[in-house]
């Protein structure tokens, strides 16, 4: 893939060549069985869709700290959690049923209440409430009857939902998608300038290392910190706290070519000092099973998620370099091809929309 990764590269092709990138370095890892609903993962693999209904899986040892990641699929009504970029459990959900779908974006969670009840629907019980939207929409405990059938939240096992509960906090990414998605590692700054130096590059990296030690994930001074570049409108947004602090518009390379949906989560620094490990998924694209086929090395297939993405985007200095500094773990980044409308997006809370909503 590596020989692909050149300035007369072909970004129609980049949906493809992603997805074949998404399972590079992903693997299954042991899970402890310590529960009747709670099923052990082997080094040899597992196929979670043959989790049955009400079962999980669930490893946190497998990176004891980090930013938290929450992945839905709406195909295989499953929930995966990331933390730091690594897999550590994967549960079966429950989302809307037809007429009252779950909508597919990108969001981040808003409100958590252990004790919830239902103000739309008769007052019914949600455990362990972690609420994605203000029109309703939340992560909580309930009956998992091993097809879609809630009224748009995403229904989890009573015990998965208590873990779950227990490792979030408020501003930790969610992302559902309506299609087979698998996380890849981006190794990049940050640092949206063409041809930005190196020096630049470590600067950022050093910055963001020191955010997270001044104010650790969950610590009370921590800022919920995310972007937005839409494409369509050529405009960046930046988010504190789930409100929108600066925006600047951008300029695109090769900007007739598509971009996709694609959500990028900073999980830490990587071997290189002068790079972030990312942790990216795109929305708009199912996952590609067959790695038979020239798929290259994890850093190939980070270089072209790269090209196609962030390295056709470029960003004013002066709004990246204030983007820059605010980086720390836990950091979202979405670059996306729909206007940031209130079609697409929904405030309070830093919420994309990309399906129904």
């Amino acid at each position: 893939m590596a020989r692909h990764v050149e300035r007369r590269y072909s970004f129609a092709a980049a949906g493809a060549l992603s997805r074949r990138a998404m399972l590079i370095g992903i693997g299954a890892a042991p899970l402890a069985l310590f529960a009747s609903d709670l099923v052990a993962l082997q080094d040899d693999g597992i196929d979670p869709k043959k989790l049955k209904p009400g079962q999980f899986a669930w490893n946190p040892d497998r990176a004891p700290e980090g930013p938290v990641v929450v992945v839905v699929s709406i195909p295989d009504q499953m929930v995966t959690v990331y933390r730091h970029g690594v897999r550590i459990a994967v549960s079966t959900c429950s989302t809307g049923r037809p007429g009252h779908a779950t909508p597919t974006g990108t969001f981040v969670i808003l409100q958590k209440d252990v004790n919830h009840h239902s103000s739309l629907y008769d007052d019914a019980p949600m455990p362990y409430m972690e609420r994605l939207t203000w029109g309703g929409v939340a992560l909580h405990a309930g009956n998992l009857p091993g097809y879609p059938a809630s009224h748009g939240c995403v229904r989890l096992p009573k015990a998965f939902a208590q873990l779950l509960y227990g490792i979030t906090q408020l501003g930790t990414t969610v992302i559902i998608g309506d299609h087979n998605t698998v996380p890849a590692d981006v190794l990049h700054s940050g640092v949206l300038i063409s041809q930005h130096t190196e020096d630049m590059a470590k600067e950022a990296v050093k910055q963001a290392k020191a955010n997270a030690e001044s104010a650790p994930p969950g610590s009370p001074g921590a800022q919920t910190v995310s972007a937005v570049i839409s494409t369509a409108d050529k405009k960046i947004i930046v988010y504190q706290n789930g409100v929108p602090a600066f925006e600047d518009t951008v300029t695109l390379k090769q900007p007739d070519e598509p971009f996709g949906t694609h959500v990028f989560n900073v999980t830490g620094p990587s071997d290189d000092p002068a790079k972030l490990k990312w942790m990216a998924i795109d929305l708009e694209a199912d996952a590609v099973t067959d790695l038979g086929q020239d798929n290259g090395t994890p850093a190939e297939a980070s270089a072209l998620l790269y090209a196609a993405t962030m390295g056709r985007i470029d960003v004013p200095e002066a709004t990246a370099r204030r983007w820059s500094a605010l980086l720390r773990p836990g950091t979202t980044l979405v670059i996306t091809d729909k206007p940031a409308t209130a079609e697409s997006y929904s405030a309070p809370g830093f919420t994309i929309m990309t399906g129904d909503s």
